[in-house]
C-alpha cells in the first residue's frame, strides 16, 4: 500500500501547516501567545515551549552548513507494475542509498514493443529545522523525445504527480513553482519501442551536485540553501541478429569455402 494513503501522515503535514507559521510569526514578533491549538493554561505552556524551540530551530537554518536530505518516499513504475519503496526484478538501486534518496537507480527493459519506466522521488530537505512545505523546484534544459517530468505537492493537499506517476501519464508541469512553495517530489520517465534484438537501460541520478548539461529538474529549500539535482538517460543497445547481420549466410559461404579448399588440396595430392 502506498504509504500516503495512512490518515495518520495526512493528519500530521496538514497539522504542521498551521502551527509553523504561527510559531515562525509569533517567533520573530517576540509574541508567543495566540497558538492555533492552545486551549488550557497547561496545553498553552506545553505549546508555547515546543512551538518555540521549533521557531528557533527554523530561524537557525540559515547557519547550518551541511542540509540534512531524507528521501520520505520513491516509487518505480516498469510497463504500469509499480513498487514503492522497494526494488522489482529489472531495477538495480545498489547505487542508490534509500536514507538520503541520492544516488544513481537503474532499470532495464527488453523485448520487442512499447515499454516505460519512471521513478517518483519524494525528498525532505532540513524538514526537522523549517518543514517540509518551504521548497520549490525548477526545470532545467530541455527533455529529449521520449522523456517525461513532473514536479509538484506529491498528494496530501492538491497534487496529481504520485496518481500521474502511476498512470504513466507525467505532465511535463511544475505545480510547485518558486512563487508557490510547498512539499516538493519529483518524477522522470522513458517511454521507448524496442526491436527484438534491443534492450535498454534507464538511469536515474540524483545528487547535491547540478548536472552540467541536459535535462534536469531541481528540488530547492531556500531557507538552507540545500538541493537536490534529479536527472536521467536511457541507453539502448543491440544490433540485428545479435552479431551476424545476414542471419548466418556469411559463415555458411565461409563453411562451403573451407570445404572445397580442403577438397582441392586432396585431389592435387592425388595427382602428385
Amino acid at each position: 500500500m502506498h504509504s500516503r494513503e495512512f490518515l495518520g501522515e495526512v493528519i500530521i503535514r496538514l497539522v504542521a501547516r498551521v502551527i509553523h507559521p504561527w510559531a515562525i510569526a509569533n517567533f520573530r514578533s517576540g509574541d508567543l501567545s495566540g497558538s492555533p491549538i492552545e486551549s488550557t493554561t497547561t496545553t498553552t505552556m506545553k505549546t508555547t515551549t515546543t512551538l518555540a524551540a521549533l521557531a528557533l530551530a527554523a530561524t537557525l537554518s540559515s547557519t547550518n552548513a551541511t542540509p540534512i536530505i531524507d528521501l520520505f518516499e520513491y516509487g518505480v513504475n516498469i510497463d504500469g507494475a509499480v513498487s514503492n519503496n522497494s526494488a522489482p526484478a529489472g531495477v538495480n538501486i545498489s547505487g542508490f542509498d534509500t536514507g538520503t534518496g541520492l544516488g544513481t537507480i537503474l532499470m532495464a527493459l527488453s523485448g520487442a514493443g512499447p515499454h516505460y519506466c519512471s521513478l517518483f522521488v519524494d525528498h525532505e530537505i532540513d524538514e526537522s529545522i523549517n518543514t517540509f512545505f518551504n521548497e520549490f523546484g525548477t526545470a532545467a534544459g530541455a527533455p529529449v523525445a521520449g522523456q517525461s517530468w513532473e514536479i509538484d505537492e506529491p498528494g496530501y493537499v492538491f497534487g496529481d504527480i504520485y496518481t500521474n506517476f502511476v498512470a504513466g501519464t507525467l505532465d511535463n508541469s511544475n505545480g510547485v513553482s518558486p512563487n508557490s512553495p510547498d512539499d516538493v517530489s519529483m518524477a522522470l520517465g522513458w517511454n521507448v519501442t524496442l526491436a527484438s534484438w534491443e534492450s535498454a537501460t534507464a538511469y536515474f541520478t540524483l545528487s547535491e551536485t547540478a548536472p552540467t548539461s541536459g535535462f534536469y529538474l531541481k528540488h530547492f529549500d531556500p531557507d538552507s540553501g540545500g538541493a537536490v539535482y534529479f536527472s536521467s538517460a536511457l541507453n539502448v543497445t543491440g544490433s540485428p541478429g545479435g552479431g551476424v547481420p545476414d542471419g548466418g549466410s556469411t559463415l555458411a559461404l565461409l563453411l562451403c569455402a573451407c570445404g572445397g579448399l580442403a577438397g582441392w588440396r586432396s585431389l592435387r595430392q592425388s595427382f602428385l
